[in-house]
């Protein structure tokens, strides 16, 4: 049985348990107190990265000057004189080359033949006085073989610094291809064991040719004449491309200082029955000079460019035609005098070492100013890195000078 005291009204209830949850805390947080640290190993990184980077571009410094050289036009129509091995003024080589084309052709027949090579030697003389040689004197080339003039010639008087000279056509002792030689020296066996023996000598240029004994092909003279033309046509390009090898380092050769002259050679037995090789020989010689020495020529004979003696140099001699008054030197002409027209590119010739010592040890401004006394420097772009630096080393060595081509 239920008390009353036991029955407990709802609103009652609620304010009863009302207090009990008062009655209860709040949890308590506990907060951890942090501890701080230097972050040294972040700023010792930064710190390598700082000194490497300052390190690297010090390092890395660089001091260059790039150089655009000055360059003229001289339109030119004159006459010049060039002396061989002329060390003060203007001089002049001789180059040659020579080629030999073949073309197998249908033959018919053959025919008994005897010729002797010969071809064109320079004599020359080293003694103060004229030395003559009389006819059939022997000249023997360096592979021992004999050939002889059959005229009389006269060598003029001469030095050991300038021996006199002269051209004459020798022919083989003996007929056959075996004389057929390239270009050789000689000397004079009747003059072996005599003080003229080193006095007295000679030297050709080309091969000697001709020589032949024995069977020969007969070609019919129509074809021959054909092959021989196509031949002529190919060794064009061949012996201009063969010529220009031959010009020496620092020299030019000039539109107009060649010649070409082509001969029709023996026909030869070919490898197939019934054929023969018909064979033309090509040889073009040149004149060329010193670069140079052949701008400050043309610069010397322009009164508007008022050249002062500068080193200058030709960028090009497509506008230039030479003409000969003659017939072009040959290796013994002591001169040559020719006419030159046209218009001459002309660039003043930059010497580094110079550019690099003027700069040295100075200020960037300081270097525009030193610059400015060239007459080579048309313009002039300095560079110096670390972009802090305002002066030049002073080592020139240091220093890199770059030139653009004119």
């Amino acid at each position: 049985m239920r008390n009353f005291d036991d029955i407990i009204p709802p609103s009652k209830r609620k304010e009863m348990e009302t207090p009990a949850r008062d009655l209860q805390e709040p949890p308590v947080r506990v907060q951890r107190r942090r501890t701080y640290r230097f972050p040294y190993i972040t700023v010792l990184v930064a710190f390598i990265v700082i000194v490497g980077s300052v390190g690297a571009m010090f390092y890395f410094a660089t001091a260059e000057v790039l150089i655009t050289p000055n360059t003229q036009s001289a339109p030119i129509q004159g006459t010049f004189t060039a002396n061989l091995g002329n060390s003060n003024g203007l001089s002049f080589e001789v180059i040659s080359a020579q080629k030999i084309a073949l073309q197998d052709v249908a033959s018919s027949g053959e025919k008994p033949v005897t010729a002797s090579a010969s071809g064109a030697i320079t004599i020359y003389n080293k003694q103060a006085k004229p030395q003559r040689l009389v006819i059939d004197t022997r000249f023997a080339a360096s592979n021992g073989l004999i050939y002889r003039i059959h005229a009389p010639v006269t060598i003029p008087a001469g030095s050991d610094a300038k021996p006199g000279s002269i051209t004459a056509t020798v022919t083989a002792d003996q007929p056959g291809s075996t004389y057929d030689i390239g270009p050789s020296s000689f000397t004079i066996p009747g003059l072996a064991g005599t003080a003229l023996a080193t006095k007295i000598y000679a030297q050709s240029t080309a091969p000697m040719a001709g020589g032949a004994s024995g069977t020969q092909p007969v070609v019919d003279p129509s074809v021959a004449a054909n092959a021989q033309g196509a031949l002529v046509s190919a060794l064009g390009p061949s012996l201009e491309t063969a010529l220009q090898k031959q010009v020496p380092s620092g020299y030019v050769l000039l539109p107009g200082a060649a010649t070409t002259t082509f001969e029709n050679l023996p026909p030869a037995a070919a490898s197939s029955t019934g054929e023969a090789t018909v064979r033309v020989q090509g040889t073009v010689t040149a004149v060329v000079f010193p670069n140079q020495s052949l701008a400050a020529a043309i610069a010397s004979s322009t009164p508007s460019m008022a050249y002062q003696g500068a080193p200058i140099e030709l960028t090009a001699v497509t506008g230039l035609s030479l003409s000969t008054l003659g017939a072009l030197p040959s290796a013994a002409s002591q001169s040559f005098t020719f006419a030159l027209s046209g218009t001459a590119q002309l660039a003043y010739v930059v010497q580094p070492r110079e550019i690099a010592a003027a700069v040295a040890g100075k200020t960037r401004a300081a270097a525009k100013v030193a610059l400015t006394n060239f007459t080579s420097v048309k313009n002039a772009v300095l560079i110096l890195h670390p972009f802090w630096r305002n002066s030049f080393p002073q080592d020139p060595t240091a220093i890199t000078v770059q030139v653009s081509k004119p």
